[in-house]
């Protein structure tokens, strides 16, 4: 387990503030070696604290996973804390979200405000009483004191502090005040923080189980506040107090917390709470190298949700961006990165959020359900957006199987069904990609497969399925004298409208099958096959010839 280490500072006595300044004068330096350990005994602890001012941004989501995963992979147990000092912005419809978007990942709390525990209550508004009891407990040892300074004074110490090229930290006035200077005040009424008494001298060192050994000076810290003059708390006060007395083995955090870690640390010393082992995580960052935030898009949770986004890929991609297990392996379930994961293949450098590798995720993950639940997935989705209507539901399994391949997101299940069940024929035999095979005497292949529609020929062999079509287009393509691509690409666009699109055979049946069993809603678009066909006796194969033969070539090939 990592350990606080190299804490040089001036060790104050647990004496009140009337002593201090004959006390300061004579007191001797002296070193301290403060362990990191586990406050429950060996069992492992640890806490996603959220702050419900908004949605749960990815990172957060990031930080929530790698300590669920952590407690998982250990034994331990996962704490949700919601920490809602920040009254004005805090608010009850953003903690639901919060607390929704992480049940829809699957990070099931042990402890938390909704579940209980021997640690609670589990909202920081709740725990105020808890806060000014420690903070009463400092002011009494002399590690922390009222400061009465008006903010013009700060200001003032800002502005001189700055002008003598020194960093902005608080010049100390009122930490060797004495007790008749701080009764007037407290006589006049005057508003009063309470400051914690920082050493002036030493460093302080610890081993982050990711980013190694960290140091701060501790003369670049100056007293600072932990009880506002309104009465409540600062947050790394509050952290201190929450961590120490929940118990909390390992704090697992956003490196932009690395910094509090100096306050905390202090804090952490002069109430005689153990340290808990810290991880501080790389940031995630945008394609550009910059933070990731809303201008590059979705960044919240819920947003991905909205969007088709599976919770299981939306795991799976999280934790890859700074961790892998060392193999090239990047499909993993929970359970399997439960097993896997290890806090020492934690990278320290940011991950780039990369949000086509998300979607292609998404895709695999998709891709690997049971087959009758992608079914009832895209099923649902169809009748939701009126492509389908109640069926036996034999479309929608044969729909899937067809089209899965080609689906990453489930929106794009709409489109993919749409597409199959159109036809827009003149639109592709007018097109630059459809000039060649209109010049490969497609009015040829059309005449035949008219005349195979006519006998009842082409309809016989589809309703014998997949194999009574291969043997169709087998006896259709000696008849004349085609194979290969010069034989499927004329049937593609006369068959389905379109240039591209899914295995041909499987969606010439489909498109059969949705004229007959009634699933396919008639006003989504759909085009019969007997529609179809009434489309192509149509078509004016001279006129659409001497269009083809007067297209510009650069047109033609402009979109290869």
């Amino acid at each position: 387990m990592a350990s606080l280490v190299g804490l040089r500072i001036r060790a104050f006595p647990h004496t009140p503030p009337l002593c201090l300044r004959s006390r300061l004068i004579s007191v001797r330096r002296r070193s301290f070696a403060v362990s990191a350990s586990s406050p429950a005994g060996n069992e492992v602890r640890v806490r996603f604290a959220p702050s419900p001012t908004g949605n749960l941004h990815v990172g957060g989501a990031r930080t929530a996973l790698f300590n669920y995963l952590f407690a998982r992979s250990k034994g331990g147990k996962f704490v949700l804390r919601i920490e809602d000092t920040d009254l004005e912005r805090s608010t009850k419809k953003s903690e639901e979200a919060l607390v929704n978007d992480l049940t829809w990942l699957g990070l099931n709390w042990d402890e938390g405000p909704d579940v209980g525990g021997d640690y609670g209550p589990y909202r920081q508004s709740e725990r105020n009483a808890l806060y000014k009891q420690y903070a009463e407990q400092l002011l009494e040892s002399g590690a922390v004191y009222r400061c009465f300074c008006s903010n013009e004074e700060l200001e003032e110490m800002k502005e001189r502090a700055k002008q003598m090229q020194l960093p902005p930290v608080y010049m100390g006035k009122w930490s060797t005040a004495s007790e008749a200077e701080i009764e007037a005040e407290l006589a006049n009424g005057t508003p009063y923080t309470y400051r914690f008494r920082v050493p002036p001298e030493g460093s302080l060192k610890i081993n982050d189980l990711i980013r190694g050994e960290v140091s701060w000076n501790l003369n670049t810290l100056g007293d600072f506040v932990i009880m506002r003059s309104n009465g409540q708390p600062v947050y790394n006060f509050c952290v201190t107090v929450d961590d120490a007395t929940m118990h909390i083995s390992h704090v697992i955090r956003a490196e932009e917390h690395l910094p509090n870690t100096l306050r905390q640390a202090l804090i952490y010393k002069a109430l005689g709470f153990p340290m808990p082992t810290f991880a501080h995580v790389s940031l995630i960052l945008a394609p550009d190298k910059s933070k990731l935030s809303k201008r590059h898009g979705a960044t919240s949770v819920g947003q991905f949700k909205e969007m088709g986004y599976l919770p299981q890929a939306m795991v799976n991609y999280l934790a890859l961006l700074g961790w892998g297990d060392g193999t090239e392996n990047e499909f993993f379930s929970v359970d399997e990165l439960v097993e896997k994961f290890t806090l020492d293949r934690v990278n320290k450098s940011g991950a780039v959020f990369d949000s086509v590798k998300l979607k292609w995720m998404n895709g695999l993950h998709l891709r690997s359900l049971p087959q009758d639940e992608l079914v009832k997935i895209f099923e649902d989705r169809w009748k939701s957006v009126g492509v389908l209507v109640d069926s036996d539901g034999t479309f929608a399994k044969e729909a899937t199987e067809l089209l899965k391949d080609g689906i990453d997101l489930i929106p794009d299940a709409d489109t993919a069904l749409s597409n199959l069940l159109s036809y827009p024929l003149h639109t592709t035999l007018t097109s630059a990609e459809g000039k060649p095979i209109v010049q490969d005497k497609l009015s040829e292949v059309a005449a035949g497969l008219i005349s195979a529609y006519d006998s009842a020929e082409l309809l016989a062999a589809l309703d014998e399925g997949h194999a009574g079509w291969q043997k169709w287009v087998k006896s259709f393509g000696k008849s004349l004298k085609r194979k290969g691509k010069g034989l499927f690409m004329p049937l593609r666009v006369l068959l389905t409208g379109k240039v591209h699109g899914p295995e041909m055979g499987g969606s010439i049946s489909l498109i059969y099958k949705a004229g007959q069993c009634g699933a396919v809603n008639l006003q989504s678009g759909f085009v019969s096959l007997d529609e179809r066909f009434k489309i192509l006796k149509e078509v004016d194969w001279d006129s659409l010839n001497e269009k083809t033969e007067a297209q510009p070539e650069s047109v033609a090939t402009a979109t290869h």
